[in-house]
């Protein structure tokens, strides 16, 4: 058996860091601050260029269609941005939910 199982459907939705961004938190480390979150994009949104200054970030999209620099990326993709490193916009074609860690603190420049 897993020492931690989390169920979305036991979770709630919160506001993001953006608006148009929602986190389901399905995971929190308390020694390293570091989150697992289900993200929510609502369509037509862009998130602008950003830095985690505190966290590496892996994210999986499960759905949507994401636009990056002119190119789409949809289901099955995998995205990584070390911490410090600058990424986005990201623009939401349609709503996209992706499944998001980040290794320390969620903080966002």
């Amino acid at each position: 058996m897993f020492p931690y199982i989390a169920l979305a459907k036991d979770k709630t939705w919160q506001p993001g860091p953006y608006e148009g961004v929602e986190l389901m938190v399905l995971h929190k480390n308390t020694d390293t601050g570091g989150v697992v979150v289900l993200r929510k994009f609502k369509a037509g949104h862009t998130i602008p260029a950003h830095t985690h200054p505190a966290a590496n970030e892996w994210a999986y999209v499960l759905s949507g269609e994401w636009d990056e620099s002119g190119v789409t990326y949809t289901n099955g993709a995998l995205f990584f941005a070390p911490k410090g490193l600058q990424h986005g916009p990201h623009v939401a074609k349609t709503e996209v939910i992706s499944l998001t860690i980040f290794d320390g603190p969620l903080t966002v420049i």
